[in-house]
């Protein structure tokens, strides 16, 4: 199908994201430009209809629950087109029509011109359908759902069916991602015109379902007009950051990645730190970590340079000879982690803080916020790290992940990486970025470490820390969603992505 023709529709969403402020002016704007409410209102629901028909095309009965503003007006569009294709319709008001106003009462008066059966909501009602679709609450949410909405969602969600949400899921703020209080579980989210960063990231994903994007033939002009507020990492961006290398390369031309950490018991950390940074081509990788880790990390990576260092031992030679570095993965919280970190953050090498290294920094940040701003480095904490940083607490972080990452990026004048499902990277003076690639299999231990080598080895190879943390996450990610493929999810573990980053980095 055409891309510009009003009933397209496509899984492969565009990189431009919105908030549901910009959405609304996006929308505002296309009918200043001459495309009449209804109009959008009648592609959006045609688009949810096709979308449904394709994804469930032995559906023969559809109980759609309609809200009383313009995300219900696309459920009566959508009750319309099922009843002229011959499918049993049943048709719920969550608010009295007599209160519908503007494209919304057109619709509903459509729908009745078509003899849908409509009938109120009632919380003890069975639903008697093949699927469900979602048309009750649209981004104008502000604040927990309230009854009769949240009875309605409660009883889609224990109704055990299919369920398509026109736009966003009922209960999910299109802003943060965030829950209020109770959301509709969705096989698949069908939304318009503008794709709402909240879709992507936090507790979205498990709400979202599939994610569809239907532009509605929405002129470019439009967008112009309108700012966008963060960026999802695509594809084929990532690639362009990594072309071919010339056929007179050496091993000079990419770097030299030192990695520093691995405490008594965690010298695994390193080695998987060490090994991707490896395989995603950085030209010469050495290891400093605890002398008793030595011959395990040769043994299993002979590739890489090793030294033992015990406490007091001066780095500051093999820090020289550095690219860029990796500090913190297994390197714990003792006085032999402090005297490493101190020496690596004192260089002017561009690094990777992970792990302690990032509780070093908080302790740091707390005694000396200035000492704390550094400006040449990646931090990559998971929401826990991340509240420990800003002094606050992991629900806080996750209540408005891009607040958190923002914060973050300006209380310490680097690049910032917040991990989660949603993986959000801010640097000064530059759009969020979004990685929606990456699935629950990686919830197992070492997956940090690797996607610090990842990220290390970029920076190594001279990507800027804004672009090598964005290909990084995106990178880790897809070598995860491979492995999965493969094997399935659980009881993934993190060096089974190592052939998987050495393909996406070959553009394979």
């Amino acid at each position: 199908m055409n891309p510009d023709h009003p009933h397209h529709y496509t899984s492969e969403l565009p990189a431009s994201l919105y908030t549901a402020e910009q959405t609304r002016e996006l929308d505002s704007t296309a009918v200043v430009e001459g495309i009449a409410g209804f109009d959008l209102m009648s592609r959006a629901g045609r688009v949810a209809f096709d979308v449904m028909k394709e994804k469930w095309p032995g559906a023969k009965r559809v109980t759609i629950f309609c809200g009383g503003g313009n995300n219900g007006g696309d459920g009566y569009i959508i009750a319309s087109l099922a009843r002229q294709s011959g499918m049993s319709v049943t048709l719920i008001q969550m608010s009295d029509p007599s209160r519908l106003k503007g494209d919304a009462l057109l619709a509903f008066g459509q729908a009745r011109a078509d003899q849908v059966d409509m009938k109120p909501f009632d919380r003890n009602m069975g639903i008697d359908a093949d699927v469900v679709v979602d048309a009750m609450l649209g981004t104008g949410l502000s604040g927990e759902v309230r009854d009769p909405y949240a009875s309605a969602i409660q009883l889609i969600n224990h109704a055990g069916l299919p369920a398509l949400a026109v736009d966003i899921p009922s209960g999910l703020c299109s802003d943060t991602g965030v829950s209020l209080g109770v959301t509709l579980q969705a096989s698949v989210t069908v939304t318009f015109i503008g794709m709402k960063q909240g879709l992507l990231t936090g507790q979205a994903p498990r709400f979202c379902g599939e994610l569809i994007f239907g532009g509605l033939a929405v002129p470019w002009s439009v967008y112009e007009q309108v700012p966008v507020s963060a960026e999802l990492i695509q594809p084929s961006w990532v690639r362009q950051q990594l072309p071919a290398r010339p056929r007179d390369a050496h091993k000079g031309l990419f770097g030299h990645l030192l990695v520093i950490g691995g405490d008594l018991g965690m010298g695994g950390a390193v080695a998987m730190a060490a090994e991707a940074a490896g395989r995603c081509g950085a030209g010469l990788v050495s290891v400093i970590t605890r002398s008793e880790h030595v011959p395990a990390i040769l043994s299993r990576r002979p590739e890489c340079m090793v030294l033992g260092c015990d406490e007091g031992s001066n780095i500051e030679q093999a820090i020289e000879k550095a690219t860029a570095i990796v500090a913190g993965p297994g390197i714990g919280r003792g006085r032999w982690a402090a005297f490493l970190l101190e020496q690596a953050l004192a260089s002017e090498v561009s690094v990777v803080l992970d792990a302690d290294g990032l509780n070093y920094l908080a302790a740091l940040a707390e005694q000396s916020p200035d000492a704390a701003r550094r400006g040449n480095w990646i931090l990559t904490p998971h929401p826990g790290e991340a509240a420990r940083l800003l002094q606050s607490d992991s629900r806080s972080v996750q209540q408005d992940r891009f607040r958190a990452v923002t914060r973050l990026c300006e209380r310490f004048d680097g690049t910032v990486l917040l991990k989660g499902a949603g993986t959000l990277i801010k640097s000064p003076e530059c759009l969020t970025r979004i990685s929606d690639t990456g699935n629950p299999g990686m919830a197992s231990g070492g997956m940090g470490d690797v996607l610090s080598g990842v990220i290390g080895a970029l920076v190594a190879q001279g990507m800027s820390l804004h672009d090598a943390a964005s290909a990084g996450a995106w990178i880790h990610g897809a070598a995860a969603d491979r492995n999965a493929a493969l094997t399935g999810e659980r009881g993934m573990l993190a060096t089974d992505l190592m052939p998987h980053l050495q393909a996406l980095v070959n553009n394979q």
